[in-house]
């Protein structure tokens, strides 16, 4: 996982520097444990839906989500109150009850945020799947979750059936058009028409706020992906952590102005599910959306909204805005910032980025993981006002978050001083309950004491910030996406005539790494290289294919327990690229 108002110039009081190097020693503890150095803030113990309950009725004729594309659109009281009539047929109709699970397999759309919130406020548990998966991919998070309904649109459905059909289960199918052409196929039951009938005799049932919300799937520091517990109060503390005084760049909705999100972050993601969708509700921000992210789709997104605020991106997505020449500069003329995560952005393309579209758009990277609901560390807005010397920094810890520094070898965690490389772990409030029905690898990722290890190689310096130099989970990530090894290699041993197989990510030019199989044929057969990418292709989203080739060899590098060494691997692989 991985892995964000005013006139930019008037955003935040400017620290005068001596004041500043003065709370800098704040930052760091005696014991070398870093903090945010700003007083930590109050959460409040409600539930998600009873969190944006005042900011609802606050903006409600303001639009709260557009189509790029078709221009369909709601406004915050449509949200609110057609997320309401969910809640209430969902428990009425599929007789749902207090924590069952519903899965979204949606594309960015604007009834995304509808059947979150619907959801959650019937008591129930949103896992969101991947729009690009595949049939047995999707089935295989359903059992996992133990789905018991399921919300989708139209052009997915036919995949989303085969998916059921591998389970053996026949779960309520509820379907999006996105179209007024559209047919849905038969058996199952339109959203729309389900969104919109008001249920007088049900009274929906409070929420409790430390139970489980969102159920997103990650690999954690290694191995097959796992469901990840948020409850309600994780991400509303993650939500008022980023969106405190002292990071604050948005401004609140006014009958003069409003803050405008292009959105192509895709939203069943934790980053763009709580740090875009969820984050700007709190401002009556409007997201705008483009169903899947398509070049064309997306410049014409860029010209037709210059009224555009505030991006919220990925590497890959900066390059190809730096390099693609049908994106202009004045696109962007009213851009104050862009927060950018999932990965680490180099100096270099920050610059770059500014150079072709102006020192007015402010670059904040951000760090986190799917288990910490997402957001850990930030460049705080005031930081780089004026100011170069920050680029390349995932900043520092945000409000009521510790990290420190450990050395993985180091039973006791103990916390490094500046400029040491070693593991990060986080604390606070945002960090997940644990992973569904797996407390072994809870136990392995939860300190007994609550920190979190992150499986991120960094450091930070004298003033508290930090960085991110490499990575101890073996995890691959694609554009911001997560690949996780162990799920390829054990396609791959599927395929016959296969011994041995390992997987790793190789640097690439657009998507960051692609991964790469080493396979190990059994004695006396021969294996078709070509035979064997399509049929991991056929059983893979897009971005998990191997991209980086197959490379046929005698053994695999292994330690004395028998695990794979990938990084041996790795180092070979650039050692011989070089």
């Amino acid at each position: 996982m991985i892995h964000r108002r005013f006139p930019f110039k008037t955003l935040l009081v400017r620290f005068k520097l001596s004041a500043y190097q003065k709370r800098v020693k704040s930052h760091i503890s005696k014991s070398y444990i870093v903090n945010s150095g700003f007083s930590d803030v109050a959460i409040p113990n409600v539930s998600l839906p009873e969190f944006f309950e005042e900011y609802h009725e606050k903006f409600h004729n303001f639009t709260a989500i557009e189509c790029a594309v078709t221009r369909r659109k709601y406004n915050y009281g449509e949200l609110r109150r057609k997320s309401t009539n969910l809640a209430k047929g969902l428990r009425k109709y599929l007789r749902l009850t207090d924590g069952d699970v519903v899965a979204i397999v949606l594309t960015n759309n604007p009834e995304f945020p509808i059947a979150n919130l619907g959801i959650l406020k019937a008591n129930l548990t949103v896992t969101s799947v991947s729009p690009v998966f595949t049939p047995e991919e999707i089935h295989r998070q359903l059992v996992d979750a133990n789905a018991k309904a399921i919300i989708t649109e139209v052009d997915l459905a036919p995949t989303v059936k085969k998916a059921l059909q591998k389970s053996l289960k026949d779960l309520p199918l509820i379907v999006v058009k996105t179209r007024t052409d559209q047919e849905l196929m038969n058996g199952c039951i339109d959203f729309h028409e389900f969104v919109n009938k008001e249920i007088d005799d049900l009274v929906l049932s409070s929420v409790r706020p430390e139970s489980v919300a969102f159920l997103p799937y990650s690999s954690g520091t290694t191995g097959l992906p796992k469901g990840v517990q948020l409850t309600h109060s994780n991400l509303v503390a993650n939500i008022i952590q980023h969106n405190n005084p002292e990071l604050r760049f948005k401004e609140y909705a006014t009958d003069n102005y409003q803050e405008v999100l292009p959105t192509i972050l895709p939203l069943y993601h934790i980053f763009g599910y709580n740090v875009v969708m969820n984050g700007i509700q709190l401002y009556g921000g409007k997201l705008v959306t483009i169903g899947k992210f398509n070049k064309g789709e997306f410049i014409s997104m860029l010209e037709n909204y210059q009224n555009s605020s505030i991006f919220y991106l990925v590497p890959p997505i900066v390059l190809l805005m730096i390099g693609n020449d049908r994106i202009k500069r004045e696109y962007l003329r009213n851009i104050k910032a862009i927060l950018s995560g999932a990965a680490s952005l180099a100096a270099s393309d920050e610059e770059r980025f500014n150079e072709k579209f102006g020192n007015h758009i402010k670059t904040l990277q951000v760090y986190g993981l799917t288990e910490i609901s997402p957001l850990a560390t930030s460049l705080y807005p005031n930081e780089v006002e004026g100011s170069t010397s920050y680029k390349g920094t995932i900043g520092r810890p945000i409000l009521n978050t510790q990290i420190k520094i450990v050395d993985p070898q180091d039973p006791n965690d103990t916390p490094l001083k500046p400029n040491a490389r070693g593991e990060l772990l986080v604390k606070g409030p945002q960090v997940m309950k644990g992973y569904l029905n797996r407390p072994e690898e809870t136990k392995k990722s939860i300190t007994h004491d609550g920190w979190l290890r992150t499986g991120d190689v960094g450091y930070y310096n004298e003033e508290g910030f930090f960085f991110i130099t490499d990575r101890f989970k073996e995890l691959i990530k694609v554009k911001g996406n997560q690949v996780p090894p162990a799920e390829l290699e054990a396609i791959i041993r599927s395929f016959p005539g296969v011994l041995e197989a390992a997987v790793i990510g190789i640097p690439h030019e657009t998507s960051g790494e692609v991964p790469r199989a080493y396979v190990v044929p059994k004695s006396g057969e021969v294996i078709n290289v070509k035979d064997l990418t399509e049929f991991v292709d056929d059983k893979v989203a897009k971005y998990k294919k191997l991209a980086g080739g197959i490379a046929l060899v005698s053994e695999i590098p292994k330690n004395a327990s028998g695990k794979i060494l990938r990084r041996v691997l790795k180092e070979d692989y650039l050692k011989k690229r070089s």
